[in-house]
């Protein structure tokens, strides 16, 4: 059962409340003002493979002018990350961002606090209060309980906005430690009815950080703890979605969007299932409805063991074999396999009412 919490309005996302759990990432690199049609464009992209909120890191002045000019270009709620300068906020709250990620302890005095919170109010955009383990207040970094100081440090800020009569609060604890970034969770959602965004922080490259984000993260949304979630990992934006997606398909029993089953290969594989895998990951993640894709290597493996596909692919000796929840519906070439495959399915898309993305 679902952990009770406020509802925050993130743009078009209800995080909390019983809604279910969204998936952010965050832009990899500096946002320039002379790229905002193509980050544009792969905004829309993300958005497709399951990004619901994509946060961007905001340093300085100039780069809230450009943040606030790629907010008018897309539907896609897009949250701006802010530390040390309260006139960042302020400047990014003057343009359609969904949220404001700030830690109210580094921004200064009371009073700078106090104009983010009333601009942020006036506008109605909520704001999350980010802790992480490595940054934690003077005295409570040699805490001997890490878990305890991130929530109370978390506590701490959340007090100063609530105080100021400010609800509209996300809060995060995180750490790179599963135990500690559990335990925080854990403790923070059994006394607080305040949103969270969870996550393991420097989680690490793409297999050992998406294995400690879903030990943690699968264990708190089993638990009903958890609103929205990001999966941070030193890879792309898209193996980050990817994983978040799955992560909350499993721990919740909800899945929205495509689904791929492929074989790891092994040397009966008559058919190279990761590199066509890596040609259509994309495109198959971008289909919004709940169906699933087999990529099989050989005949053993393929129709047999991917009965359930909604549609596969498998090698078959000297040929690739096309199949449909276990039954042969075309065989062609291996050079012709992308070709077939697209046309399967975009007919099966058809037949169902689907179009894709």
């Amino acid at each position: 059962m679902k952990n009770a919490t406020r509802t925050v309005k993130v743009g078009t996302v209800l995080v909390g409340g019983g809604y279910p759990c969204s998936v952010q990432t965050m832009w990899k690199a500096p946002l320039l003002s002379g790229d905002l049609e193509a980050a544009a464009r792969k905004i829309e992209s993300l958005s497709a493979s399951g990004c619901d909120i994509l946060r961007f890191a905001v340093p300085d002045l100039e780069a809230a002018e450009t943040l606030g000019a790629l907010a008018g270009l897309t539907r896609t709620p897009l949250v701006a990350d802010i530390h040390f300068d309260w006139r960042i906020a302020l400047r990014c709250l003057d343009f359609p961002v969904a949220k404001i990620r700030i830690n109210p302890g580094n921004i200064g005095a009371p009073w700078k606090v106090g104009e983010v919170v009333s601009k942020a109010a006036a506008k109605g955009v909520p704001i999350r209060i980010g802790v992480n383990a490595g940054s934690l207040p003077a005295d409570l970094k040699d805490k001997p309980d890490r878990a305890a100081a991130l929530v109370e440090a978390a506590e701490r800020e959340a007090g100063v906005l609530d105080g100021l009569g400010f609800r509209d609060v996300i809060v995060s604890m995180k750490a790179s430690g599963v135990r500690e970034t559990i335990d925080a969770n854990r403790l923070f959602a059994s006394r607080n009815d305040i949103p969270l965004h969870i996550g393991i922080t420097e989680a690490g490259p793409p297999v050992q950080g998406s294995v400690r984000s879903a030990v943690a993260l699968h264990r708190l949304l089993e638990e009903g703890i958890g609103d929205t979630l990001r999966v941070s990992l030193s890879a792309d934006m898209e193996s980050e979605i990817i994983a978040g997606r799955e992560i909350v398909a499993l721990a919740t029993g909800v899945r929205k969007g495509a689904d791929i089953v492929s074989c790891p290969r092994c040397g009966r594989a008559s058919f190279d299932t990761h590199a066509f895998t890596e040609r259509w990951a994309s495109r198959i993640y971008s289909i919004r409805k709940n169906i699933t894709i087999a990529v099989m290597g050989c005949v053993v493996n393929g129709p047999g063991e991917a009965r359930h596909a909604d549609l596969g692919i498998t090698g078959a000796g000297d040929s690739v074999m096309l199949f449909r929840k276990g039954r042969e519906v075309r065989s062609v070439r291996p050079e012709d396999a992308d070709t077939a495959f697209g046309e399967e399915l975009r007919k099966m898309l058809e037949e169902t009412g689907n179009g894709g993305a």
